[in-house]
């Protein structure tokens, strides 16, 4: 009789203890009635998610949700809408677009007068002495396509030095205030890794070329902690409006600060993972102090090397000459020299255990870098160091399957190619451009691709990403089948470039990345269902919901309604 009692006091503490148990984990939020596309393979879609604490606690059908609804759960019908994991731009430089917000912008100017006229209406914006920064100009967009010079803009900036870069933040303009400033001449010779542009004369055109732009940013001064964090706010608050709930910025330790600084007024509205120039791993205390600062809202990702510099201004590092400027095979970038200084980084980076992420754009860069990666390898023998190729733009054919054999992550950003599709045959030819922005033949050999944006070089809008990636239809029109086809990806594929990918980059995909019970809780809701509607429509569709660690930190107005 003893032990029966015994047994029956043993099962009303379990039921009591299911009961508490039921309470505590009825959910903050659900969201029901909506298309579901988790990521996961063993439930690739579903209809309802339930949160709670900020984790996804299930994942299912209207009805395997319902019992976790409580009088205190934030119910919301996504009304058939499309529920995704939140977007991961693995690629941007997020403070220096926060900045851009308020630079002057010459974006899609076609004319020299035009751009004067940009230039003199910031000029009258701002008192004497004021720089006049930000540009993000294409001279292929000029009618003639032409660079543009010093002359262009000297009457009308006599007293505000000028820096204006081209978009892909690899060559800059300057007028002649600016020069004098640096003490640059005629007789001034360039330095390793970058050019300083001068004309048949031996004159001064006012363009540098990526190293030889520091000869003049190093002059501008630095932003105060206060104007840098209202730079972040800009930023994040085009991150909450494209559905962006982690970002991997460029930027460097100070903006790793900034963003603490707000992480600590609560202000942190992504989660955001930083990565610090190369050249800091030759000291690296500071960067693996602030690396044990790190949480799930903001950490450490690791460092940012070069290899060479970019298509547009002529810089990206190929193996034969540019078409259009015979004899130049671009440059290799400052972290390049001198000769090793690459490897010996890359090595202690290795030993340290921080994650590398290296930038490389012609042919012959990426399979410098790539025999770089093999060396390491060789070394310290092969391991999952989730090491990245940032733009991996231009390839060998047989530098293709290298990635997926050494463990190294595509770090794309596709909407690249929707400019550079418009010229680039001009400038190295139809037959290397057949191995350009190659997503889908990297996919077919095992490669790991993370989407990014690049921004403020190119719109921090993750669903333009998807877009180029999807259609590779160039801003000119005149590839409607799309630029190079066979390298389109799926809608699916390029989905889990910008979720999966970005959280894998990160070493983060137990955490993000899918929708998955015991995942935090970053989710978007888009207006339309993107795996459905024709996919030029695809840069059209507008997000309607953010949700960040199970909190609403988005809701568009016209959603509302």
């Amino acid at each position: 009789m003893s032990f029966l009692l015994l047994l029956m006091g043993v099962l009303v503490f379990f039921i009591a203890g299911c009961q508490v148990e039921d309470k505590r984990i009825k959910a903050d939020l659900v969201l029901k009635n909506g298309i579901v596309w988790t990521g996961e393979a063993e439930m690739p879609g579903a209809e309802a998610v339930a949160v709670a604490q900020g984790e996804i606690v299930r994942v299912g059908s209207n009805d395997d949700v319902k019992e976790l609804i409580g009088p205190e759960t934030q119910l919301i019908d996504l009304q058939q809408k499309l529920l995704l994991p939140g977007f991961i731009d693995s690629h941007t430089h997020f403070l220096d677009g926060g900045f851009s917000l308020t630079r002057i912008n010459l974006q899609g100017v076609t004319t020299k007068d035009e751009f004067i006229g940009r230039v003199e209406t910031k000029a009258k914006e701002l008192a004497p002495g004021e720089w006049i920064l930000g540009g993000n100009w294409d001279h292929q967009d000029l009618n003639p396509p032409q660079l543009p010079r010093k002359e262009w803009i000297d009457p009308v900036t006599t007293e505000n030095p000028v820096c204006v870069f081209r978009h892909d933040v690899h060559m800059v303009l300057v007028n002649s205030l600016a020069l004098k400033m640096a003490g640059l001449t005629s007789q001034s010779p360039s330095p390793p890794g970058g050019e300083i542009v001068k004309d048949e004369t031996g004159a001064l055109t006012g363009i540098l070329k990526d190293a030889a732009i520091n000869l003049v940013t190093r002059l501008i001064p630095e932003p105060s902690e206060e104007e840098k964090i209202e730079a972040a706010r800009r930023a994040l608050a085009e991150a909450r409006r494209w559905g962006l709930t982690s970002i991997h910025d460029m930027s460097g330790l100070d903006a790793f600060y900034t963003y603490h600084n707000l992480l600590e007024r609560g202000e942190l509205t992504a989660r955001i993972i930083v990565y610090s120039p190369l050249r800091l791993i030759d000291n690296p205390e500071e960067l693996l102090k602030a690396r044990a600062q790190s949480n799930e809202f903001l950490k450490i990702g690791g460092v940012k090397g070069f290899t060479d510099g970019s298509l547009g201004s002529g810089t990206a590092l190929f193996f034969d000459p540019y078409l259009d400027q015979p004899g130049n095979c671009g440059l290799l970038a400052e972290d390049m020299f001198p000769e090793g200084i690459m490897k010996q980084r890359l090595a202690k980076a290795a030993q340290v255990g921080l994650p590398v992420a290296v930038h490389a754009i012609g042919d012959r860069a990426n399979h410098l870098l790539l025999d770089v990666y093999q060396e390491i390898n060789d070394e310290f023998g092969f391991q999952e160091r989730r090491w990245r190729i940032e733009h991996v733009q231009h390839l060998l054919p047989e530098d293709i399957p290298r990635l997926s054999q050494l463990g190294v992550i595509a770090s794309v950003q596709p909407y690249h190619l929707v400019d550079d599709g418009c010229w680039a045959e001009k400038k190295i030819g139809l037959q290397r451009c057949q191995t350009t922005y190659a997503f889908h033949s990297l996919l077919e050999r095992g490669a790991i691709l993370a989407g990014g944006s690049d921004w403020p070089v190119a719109p921090l809008n993750p669903l333009t990403g998807i877009y180029a990636a999807v259609t590779r239809q160039t801003a000119d029109g005149r590839h409607p089948q799309g630029w190079i086809p066979r390298e389109k990806i799926s809608i699916d594929q390029a989905v889990r470039a910008y979720t999966w990918g970005g959280a894998w980059a990160e070493k983060a995909e137990e955490k993000k990345g899918t929708i998955k019970k015991g995942k935090l809780a970053d989710l978007v809701v888009l207006n339309r269902p993107i795996f459905k509607i024709v996919p030029g429509e695809i840069k059209r569709v507008k997000v309607d919901l953010v949700i960040i660690a199970g909190k609403i930190i988005f809701e568009r107005e016209e959603s509302k309604e």
